[in-house]
This record gives structure tokens, sequence and C-alpha cells, in this order.
């Protein structure tokens, strides 16, 4: 085990705050804008009218198309920005919620999913699936959640707004709000990875996962190490994590496709779950919809491969070793 140093907490404090800024970016124009938006009849009379046909099929209005697009293309921070601007009921943040976990940021991390050889069309069309098909079953299942969502620090306005200035002066302080309770998971959380980075803690925790990697059907104990990587860290954070094992290992075509399967579904889970926390919602059933969905798709996959595609990179192996 390595050892925690001042360098430890200087480097996980700089990573925080260089990340905070990079997010405060986004989220600070992306608020300020969707804010004066909503103060017009741009989203009431464009945004809504367009997308609340396919809205409805999930139990959504219509605005909540912006957070979903931003979401997708962009990121959470992104989606959580826009979110925090529009009036939403605690079921329809919830709904979004659970659609973002599973389906945001595709570019770059779809990217990711191909770099180690998976087709990228698998995690695609596994994440927005994952998300309309869960939309829709919250939308049938729960009843509840009719009351207007709270979100967290988030201002509640009191100020009379009658001109153009109190529009953009609140907007901004939406976006202020917003980028301080991001700042505050976002700074504690940089500086726990970096002391599993100088401990060398994910080596280890790795090891106690390997039994989790049988049950998932994933054939190579040493899939641990990316999938510890891509639980704690994200696909995108964790990328350097993944593609070097999924490199030096030389995973076969099943491992790898589980593995991205699996991650693609539950990944980052303790960071993207505490990023829900400013929009006021119960993020433990968020988080527990999201693993065991994961873990259904990831295991049904492995079986349904087992049974048509036999084992064939497996058995080249074994046979290999045996002529050794």
């Amino acid at each position: 085990m390595g050892n925690i140093t001042k360098e430890t907490w200087k480097k996980g404090l700089n990573t925080g705050i260089k990340t905070t800024w990079a997010l405060g970016k986004i989220i600070f124009p992306i608020t300020v804008i969707v804010s004066i938006l909503s103060y017009t009849s741009f989203i009431e009379e464009w945004i809504v009218p367009l997308f609340t046909p396919l809205m409805g099929w999930l139990g959504l209005p219509g605005e909540a198309a912006i957070p979903l697009v931003l979401g997708n293309v962009l990121n959470l921070y992104a989606a959580i920005g826009a979110m925090l601007s529009l009036d939403l009921t605690v079921k329809h943040v919830f709904i979004l919620a659970v659609m973002l976990s599973f389906s945001h940021n595709l570019l770059v991390e779809t990217a990711v999913a191909k770099k180690i050889g998976v087709s990228a069309i698998v995690p695609i069309a596994l994440r927005l699936g994952l998300a309309i098909i869960s939309a829709i079953a919250i939308h049938l299942l729960w009843q509840g959640g009719g009351e207007q969502a709270q979100y967290g620090m988030v201002m509640q306005e009191t100020e009379v707004i009658d001109s153009w200035f109190m529009i953009v002066l609140v907007s901004v302080k939406k976006a202020l709000l917003g980028i301080w309770q991001i700042a505050i998971i976002v700074l504690p959380l940089m500086v726990g990875i970096q002391v599993l980075k100088d401990t060398h803690a994910i080596a280890y925790f790795s090891k106690m996962i390997e039994p989790l990697t049988r049950f998932l059907g994933l054939s190579s104990g040493k899939t641990s190490v990316p999938l510890l990587a891509g639980l704690i860290f994200g696909l995108a954070y964790g990328a350097g994590v993944i593609i070097q094992s999924a490199e030096e290992e030389n995973f076969s075509k099943r491992d790898m496709y589980l593995l991205s399967i699996f991650l693609v579904a539950s990944h980052a889970v303790i960071e993207d779950t505490l990023l829900f926390i400013p929009l006021g919602i119960n993020v433990i059933p968020l988080l527990m919809i999201r693993v065991i969905v994961a873990f259904i798709v990831t295991i049904l996959t492995a079986k349904v491969w087992q049974r048509l595609i036999p084992y064939t990179e497996s058995l080249e192996q074994k046979g290999e070793h045996s002529e050794i």
C-alpha cells in the first residue's frame, strides 16, 4: 500500500478545483440561458409542442427534452444545469434522473467502449433502450410524486421579476448556486479518488471483487481492475485504466462485451448518484435501479452468449496451455 502525503491532498484538491472550474464553464451558461428562456414564450411555444407527444409516452412534459438532449450530447452536469431552471414535479425529476443515469455523455463514453473493441451500436442501443424502458415503467407503475420538486440549495424565487435586468440577475444567481452545490460534491470526491490512487487501493479491492466478476459471467479475474475503475471513476474518468487493462490482458471478445455492457449501464455509481442530490430526490432508489438492471442485463447476456456462441476463445487458450 502506498502512503498518503500532503502531496496527495494537494493534488486531489487541485484536481477538484480544476474539475469544478471545467464543469462550471458548462453549467453556468446553460443554466443562465435555460433560465432566461423559461421567462419567455420560447419553451412554451416552440420546445414544448415539438416534444410533447414523445415526452408524453415517458410521463414527462415537453420541456423535459432539454435536459435529456443536453445530458446525452454533453454530460450530466449540463443536464442538471437545465433541470435546475425548469418547474418539474418530483416524479418528473426522478424519471429524468433514472433516464440520465443510464444514458448520458454518449459521444465520449461510446468512444471509450469502442476503444476496447466493442461495436458502438451496442452501448448506444443499450443505454437509450434502458433509459426509455425505465421511464415508461416508472410512469406506469408509480402513481405518486405529483408535488413540486424542491431543488436543494437552489434559490427559491422571492424577488418580483418585472424586468430583463431581474430576469438575468435571478438566472445568474441560480447558476452560481448550482455550481456551488456541484462543487461541494466534486471537491471531496476528487480528493478521495487521489487517495485511492496513491494508496494503490484499486488493486487491493479488485482482488476482493473477483467473485463478482465470475458471478457476472466474466471468465477472467483480471477484469476486476477495469470493472472497479469504471464503477468508481466512470467510463470517461476511468478510461485510461479500462483501455490499458483491455490491451495488456488481452481480454476475450466475450469478456470485453460483458464488461462494457455492465459498465455502460452502471458506472461512476458514487459520483453520478451524488450529483442528483441537488435536485432534491431520494437517490437510493436511483442507485438500486441502476445497479440491479446492470446485473440483470449482464448476466442474461452472458447466459445467452454461452448458449449461442461456444467458448471458442477459451478452448483455444486451453489448447495452447496444454501444448506448452
